[in-house]
């Protein structure tokens, strides 16, 4: 079997935006004029075909990024039949809510490209930043697309400054709008000075005019602003052009394309998806614009055997090599795995070697998404995304590959949950049924996590906020039919230490028979941040919370004890001494010791060193650290001084305010402890018009009379 499509005509590429930016009903318009479905869904009739789940319709939000296979022949091209001028689009459409945050950092890093959609009334939006900033780590190219421009208060000018401020000052307009608000009629493509018309039931028909006469010398004046952009990019043109040849629109495109894709230019469009305006000029951008899977570097991974690193190239030839990064539990063929082939082929029915966890799985069947429908394949080739039936042991983040040629690509990077919930199966018939969701669960999102309180023996489950974790238990209900009764949300609070202790713990047990004996003693204190590029000494393991440096001379501890003392302190860090919350960030020497020819074990070494690491924190002066947020609510004016007021009261402290359309935005730092259930209050305080987002920022030390209440409740 070959592959259908050159890949040189695939584009991977995903739809990020800000919640309520309108991006899945771009997703919706992008299928409808691709082919993909005869008609529209709208995701205020709840009808759309990315957001497929029972809880996203319901809502009108996104939670799962959705992968959607399409076809697109350029909108210029006049034989729209023609199978040789087709493009194949790999969609994924992510989610606007920052709770959902791993699913947006999962697809940026199986994407080639992204459209960023932003609101044409709000310009650029908290968690288009986050998402910005991912996709800046991830290297991804974008185009930026600033639709509802016929909303009232819509403004491109104003939006498009706010891209320059927020976002990155190497975006440039490719178009502008004719119209805004109730007038918005189409837009100006300023590369070919054409004015872009949508006619039709669903804005399908698209003609060509002339510019406007009142656009015209906005049109020549930021056409000259476009061109000098691209020129820029390339020398030759650059001379041609100062010597006063203007070059031709194609290698103004050409120029363009590989400014793009090395993310030195961000094009931005404009339009109403809602009103089927604009859709198909990004579509053509998408083409023109972002790169296929040959356009970018050969993806770089280690060797696991000697820990080299290696390079696949995107080709059919080479050896197979795909990463996993989501697994999504289906109720009519369980686990499928998604997956995007970086190198290599792949045949249902083959094996696949998982080099993170070096086991072989069989591939059952291997299936293509249009969102919840389902189209079987037999093989899937180079830079395509699909999703695999059968895979039992595989994970997100895992690599999968050819045996022979082992590799294992970098892993994807989630955040740490900071809410928790205690939850409890209603009857004897849901506790068997709640393990195994909660393990399905947490299989699919690697931002929920699931625990055991040692003390109580109950079920702790923990995630990215409120909203998070309420869609899960939703999800336990629907999909696995578990009634369980949830606890009120919790603070992940973190323990950690201020000073600094030495301490020597001798642990003698004598019993009839052999005895126990291990000596240790250790020096405690904060671990520091790294200097960039400095080196870690051979003798010291370091990772994000925690250094152990072994500074054993001489053989005083044998080596063989030396891991155990290490197990015993990473036990012991999972129970601080205040109120029981998990220790972070210290770093823990153990630097000298003594042992018994006969007494001696790995056990001993391991109580002394988790006694004598407790005692040490005791005398490092411990405090209680919390999660503080990042919080921007959004106001009509006459609210604010009583919603700053509100917030300087739950212990915030107010970083900045700004104009947002007709609104005011605040910008502040609040300890989660006092967020929860802040949208209800914000809704009453503001008559139902105010709205908020909040993200994770940083841990900070809990001020005392705070921390002595939640340690006496905890004790």
């Amino acid at each position: 079997m070959n592959r259908d499509y050159p890949l040189e005509k695939v584009r991977n590429f995903g739809i990020i935006a800000h919640i309520d930016a309108g991006k899945t009903t771009t997703s919706e318009r992008v299928l409808f004029y691709t082919g993909s479905q005869h008609k529209i869904g709208e995701v205020h009739e709840g009808e759309t075909t990315t957001d497929w789940m029972e809880q996203e319709r319901e809502r009108g939000i996104t939670i799962t990024s959705a992968a959607i296979t399409c076809f697109w022949s350029l909108t210029s091209e006049a034989d729209k039949k023609d199978a040789s001028k087709k493009f194949r689009f790999n969609i994924i459409d992510t989610p606007g809510h920052i709770d959902f945050t791993a699913e947006v950092q999962r697809s940026m890093r199986v994407l080639d490209g992204a459209v960023v959609v932003l609101d044409g009334v709000s310009g650029v939006e908290p968690q288009t930043e986050t998402n910005w900033r991912y996709a800046d780590d991830a290297n991804v190219p974008r185009l930026i697309f600033i639709n509802k421009l016929d909303r009232t208060g819509a403004s491109f000018d104003r939006s498009y400054a706010s891209v320059l401020d927020r976002l990155s000052k190497k975006a440039v307009r490719m178009q502008i709008p004719i119209g805004e608000e109730g007038a918005h009629e189409g837009v100006v493509d300023l590369l070919t000075r054409k004015a872009y018309h949508f006619s039709g039931n669903m804005g399908e028909e698209v003609t060509f005019g002339d510019v406007p006469e009142n656009l015209k010398a906005d049109v020549e004046t930021y056409r000259a602003e476009l061109v000098e952009r691209i020129v820029e990019q390339d020398e030759n043109l650059m001379s041609a052009y100062l010597e006063g040849n203007e070059p031709s629109i194609e290698d103004l495109k050409k120029t363009l394309r590989k400014a793009v894709i090395a993310n030195a230019v961000f094009p931005v469009f404009t339009g109403s998806a809602l009103k089927n305006k604009g859709v198909q000029p990004v579509l053509d951008a998408v083409v023109e614009y972002l790169p296929s899977p040959i356009d970018l570097p050969a993806v770089k991974g280690t060797d696991p055997k000697t820990g080299a690193e290696i390079e696949r190239k995107p080709s059919d030839d080479e050896p197979f090599t795909a990463l996993a990064f989501k697994i999504q539990t289906d109720p009519f063929v369980g686990a499928l795995t998604f997956f995007r082939v970086y190198a290599g082929t792949l045949e249902a029915g083959s094996y696949v070697y998982n080099s993170t966890t070096g086991t072989k799985e069989r591939v059952g069947r291997i299936v293509r998404l249009q969102a919840d429908k389902r189209e079987e394949v037999k093989k899937v080739f180079t830079g395509e995304i699909a999703a695999a039936v059968g895979l039992k042991d595989t994970k997100t983040s895992h690599t999968l590959c050819d045996e022979a040629h082992p590799i294992i690509l970098e892993e994807i990077v989630f955040p740490e949950p900071v809410v928790s919930l205690r939850i409890e199966p209603k009857t004897k018939a849901d506790q068997e049924k709640l393990g195994v969701a909660l393990r399905k669960l947490a299989d699919e999102d690697p931002t929920f996590r699931v625990s055991t309180d040692e003390e109580t023996m109950e079920t702790i489950i923990s995630g990215m906020g409120e909203l998070h974790l309420d869609i899960l238990v939703d999800r336990m209900k629907r999909e696995f039919n578990v009634e369980a009764n949830v606890g009120k949300p919790q603070v992940a609070y973190r323990e950690a230490i201020k000073g600094t202790a030495e301490v020597e713990n001798k642990y003698i047990k004598q019993t009839g028979g052999r005895g126990q004996y291990g000596h240790v003693k250790i020096r405690m204190k904060p671990l520091e941040a790294l200097e960039e590029g400095a080196k870690i000494p051979n003798n010291t393991k370091r990772e994000d919370h925690f250094e152990f440096i072994n500074s054993i001379k001489g053989g005083v501890i044998p080596q063989e004890y030396i891991p155990a003392v290490e197990k015993g302190i990473r036990e012991a860090m999972d129970r601080g001494v205040l109120a029981g919350y998990p220790i972070v960030d210290v770093s823990v020497e153990l630097y000298d010791g003594s042992f018994h020819e006969v007494d001696s074990s790995e056990i001993a070494f391991k109580i002394a060193a988790s006694q004598a690491f407790q005692e040490a924190v005791q005398k490092a002066k411990p405090v209680l650290l919390e999660p503080v947020m990042k919080v921007e609510v959004i106001v009509p004016e006459q609210f604010m001084g009583d919603i700053t007021g509100n917030l300087s009261g739950k212990r915030g402290s107010i970083e900045g305010m700004e104009d947002r359309g007709m609104n005011k935005a605040i910008h502040a730092k609040v300890p989660l402890a006092e967020m929860f259930g802040y949208t209800t209050t914000l809704r009453s305080m503001t008559e139902g018009r105010g709205s908020m987002t909040m993200e994770f920022d940083h841990y900070e030390t809990v001020p005392t009379n705070v921390a002595q209440t939640i340690i006496a409740a905890r004790k």
